[in-house]
């Protein structure tokens, strides 16, 4: 059958390819350790789990508006005034089922053919794919020279009459990487002088390290808030991959649109999942920091491991729950990351996602959202697969 040449130019998502190999393996017997997750490996909270059975019971199993309920709007309005110190109401907000939806309906909504959207690579895989949907140009910021930091000067150098948006993502999935609020002031200054767009992905919000504050460029001035769509959701910070619920914030007017294309595609997202959502996000913090308390001590075992192993690179992460070390020590016995990673799995049953993906071949991700001793031992089993 003919497929849509659309649909035939998108590539697969190397996360999950990576994850169904890994499930073959495991299948098969095979002592495989994962680094690829990009989720993380705790349990949902009880309270929220309880949350979801209760909403069952009450036969809460019912069609909501497609945009999502009023009442876990006003939870993600609550939490976000607290957060960001912003006033939005209900209005602003739509839920989707995951960030990713989200994102994708923001795009298809407000980017046309012939329109350019800056990304900054390392960007998240689906970045690029998603602004091609919708029929405009992605335009990369190459910042593995610069320690993965954004300057407002390359942004100011990529910008054409064409720049409709700016993605920014922080702490960035896959470097871990946090922008100060310094150069985002100036990068929304530039921003505002051209008219561009800013898409504000925080989904790792709560999972920052060392003490850090996140701050995010809709919290500069209610001028850039105007310009600025939060893109959000509970996978992260409170272990709901599965649960399918993320949201976008920002202009009334996009958000009603947005609303229209969702309600002729998926309609709403799953009743029971946002009642378990709304507990997430009014409910005590104590768990969510919980977590992030044991990602910080993961990070800093994975960061000292991946130093002992020659021919890669660390700059350690700001926050998430990934490293990107740099492979370029290595390049001389592969020709990129995609043969390092399929190197690791064949010779040391260990699962790490290519940088390719993320638009380096010089790097690989690996994720610490697993145990310790998964870690120090996946770690070692690389050091001796390269000896």
């Amino acid at each position: 059958m003919k497929i849509s040449k659309m649909v035939s130019d998108i590539p697969a998502s190397p996360t999950l390819s990576i994850t169904a190999k890994v499930g073959a393996l495991k299948a098969q017997g095979q002592d495989v350790i994962g680094f690829s997750a990009g989720e993380p490996d705790f349990d949902t909270p009880e309270h929220i789990k309880e949350a979801a059975i209760k909403a069952l019971r009450q036969g809460k199993t019912k069609y909501t508006p497609a945009g999502g309920t009023i009442e876990l709007k006003e939870a993600i309005c609550s939490r976000t005034r607290n957060d960001y110190k912003l006033d939005v109401g209900p209005d602003n907000v739509i839920i989707s089922c995951g960030a990713k939806h989200s994102l994708f309906n923001l795009c298809l909504t407000i980017f046309e053919p012939g329109d350019e959207v800056i990304c900054i690579c390392p960007y998240w895989v689906s970045y690029p794919p998603i602004i091609k949907i919708a029929g405009a140009t992605p335009v990369i910021i190459d910042t593995t020279t610069t320690d993965f930091r954004l300057y407002a000067d390359q942004v100011k150098e990529a910008i054409t009459k064409r720049t409709k948006g700016i993605i920014i993502n922080s702490p960035s999935n896959p470097t871990g990487m946090m922008y100060g609020k310094d150069e985002l002031e100036k990068i929304a200054e530039i921003c505002l002088e051209n008219d561009i767009t800013i898409i504000s992905d925080d989904i790792y919000q709560k999972l920052v390290f060392d003490g850090a504050s996140f701050f995010s460029i809709a919290a500069l001035s209610p001028e850039v808030a105007e310009k600025t769509f939060i893109i959000h959701g509970v996978s992260k910070t409170y272990a709901m991959t599965g649960w399918r619920i993320g949201y976008c914030i920002g202009n009334p007017e996009a958000i009603k649109a947005m609303t229209r294309l969702q309600s002729q595609s998926t309609s709403n997202p799953t009743s029971i999942a946002q009642e378990a959502s709304m507990a997430a996000l009014t409910s005590d913090q104590s768990l969510a920091e919980a977590m992030r308390k044991t990602f910080e001590g993961r990070r800093n075992i994975m960061v000292s491991k991946l130093k002992e192993i020659p021919g890669l690179d660390i700059i350690e992460p700001d926050g998430t729950f990934y490293c990107f070390p740099s492979i370029k020590g290595l390049m001389d016995r592969f020709d990129g990351a995609n043969t390092f990673a399929n190197f690791l799995l064949d010779n040391a049953l260990v699962a790490v996602v290519p940088g390719e993906g993320f638009g380096s071949k010089e790097h690989i991700r690996v994720s610490f959202a697993t145990s310790e001793d998964n870690i120090i031992k996946g770690l070692e089993r690389i050091k001796q697969a390269l000896t």
